[in-house]
């Protein structure tokens, strides 16, 4: 099954106070494992950047004026999360904006039924503790230290890790540290889990034959 994790930034919190999109991140997902598939865009949202939003993203109102708007990714965008689930984490804050934006140029709302929110089921798994992407990031151990600013594209890696966890199928991690990457022949840079291989030792080997030369000898004599 596949499915998308996406993010928004904005100038603002509140639709109703005219703030619009300023950035959009997605990451394709097949079966939980990131495929090669992303979909990213920065927007001219036609309007001021609020001073606590450009705390956050650091987009400013210079940098964004010279990108595209909205209508001109649009149908982009609704090719790539087209009969897919959306993962967001607090679905409400964006899906109201991406459908303010869809309003604004004619189009069709996203359905909701579509889309699963992260902080829904963070809220479930931990009720009364911290669920906010940073908080779930060091419970789950997945490395953030890139997130100094909020940008859409990072944090759908990132959120992509957490709903793993979340949905209980993350596997032992590999150590990406004392792993020599350049001996292996495949490309490890998008593996969200991997199984943990452990040998027997010798010791256990001939245990083991010696257990089964006896089993031998008293099924023939």
């Amino acid at each position: 099954m596949k499915e998308v994790v996406l993010d928004t930034e904005t100038t603002g919190l509140n639709i109703e106070d005219g703030h619009r999109i300023v950035e959009i991140g997605c990451i394709e997902l097949e079966n939980q494992i990131q495929t090669s598939k992303k979909f990213h865009c920065y927007l001219n949202p036609e309007r001021k950047v609020s001073e606590k939003a450009f705390e956050i993203h650091g987009y400013s109102d210079d940098f964004l004026k010279s990108q595209k708007k909205f209508k001109d990714i649009c149908d982009d965008f609704l090719n790539f999360i087209k009969n897919k689930k959306l993962i967001i984490h607090n679905a409400e804050f964006d899906i109201a904006h991406l459908n303010n934006e869809l309003s604004l140029i004619g189009k069709n709302k996203i359905d909701k039924k579509n889309i699963i929110d992260t902080l829904d089921l963070a809220r479930d798994k931990f009720p009364g503790s911290q669920i906010n992407l940073n908080a779930l990031c060091k419970r789950f151990r997945i490395d953030n230290s890139r997130r100094d600013k909020h940008t859409a594209l990072l944090d759908c890696e990132l959120l992509s890790k957490v709903y793993i966890n979340l949905i209980d199928q993350k596997e032992p991690t590999l150590d990406f540290k004392s792993f020599e990457k350049e001996k292996a022949d495949i490309d490890i840079s998008n593996l969200l889990y991997c199984k943990k291989i452990i040998y027997p030792t010798k010791d256990e080997i001939e245990n083991h034959k010696k257990y089964l030369k006896s089993k031998v000898s008293k099924n023939f004599f």
